[in-house]
């Protein structure tokens, strides 16, 4: 379960599902809000900043960061290498910051098994319709990869990210044998 202390936040769900335009508002209104910067294998599209969206890292490079255990997460999306580096995560958090990571579902269950006590958002499209025209106005993806994003899509969307937890069901019971106590006072 996820612990109300903890400082680290996984937001998740399919490419085109507005994740990215979330962090960028999120980012804007929380001074203690850092973003954890994922590295890929992938070439940058237009606009992309190395070091502020992504680290681009040869293949080369990324394989000898995994065999050196450099990743909280790791994962091979759509052909590419995608990781999230643990030690800039972990410095961030002990500085006393808010850290938000924005990585695929299978990413997210790594970071789950890694850091139980994280909290996990999982982003859904208003329609698969409309995942669709994200992808496609974006016009930096083949055919291919479309096909690829909406097919991983359907097979991620809604789909439980851990095991379901029972805490809501006992807070809420919890209040109302309080409520119910005290009305017998």
């Amino acid at each position: 379960m996820a612990d109300p202390k903890c400082r680290a936040f996984v937001l998740t769900g399919p490419s085109g599902a507005g994740k990215s335009t979330i962090v960028a508002k999120l980012m804007a209104r929380h001074d203690d809000l850092r973003f954890s910067v994922s590295a890929t294998t992938r070439p940058p599209r237009v606009g992309e900043i190395e070091g502020k969206d992504y680290f681009f890292l040869s293949v080369e490079t990324f394989q000898a960061w995994l065999k050196e255990d450099r990743f909280l997460e790791h994962a091979t999306v759509h052909g590419n290498y995608y990781g999230t580096p643990r030690e800039a995560v972990e410095r961030q958090l002990k500085e006393g910051y808010y850290v938000l990571l924005d990585i695929d579902v299978q990413g997210a269950r790594s970071v789950h098994e890694k850091m139980p006590e994280a909290h996990l958002i999982f982003i859904m499209p208003p329609s698969y319709e409309e995942l669709e025209r994200r992808l496609r106005g974006r016009a930096t993806d083949s055919e291919e990869v479309i096909a690829k994003r909406l097919a991983k899509a359907k097979s991620d969307g809604g789909a439980r990210l851990v095991r379901p937890h029972r805490h809501k069901r006992r807070r809420r019971q919890s209040r109302a044998r309080a409520g119910s106590s005290h009305l017998r006072r």
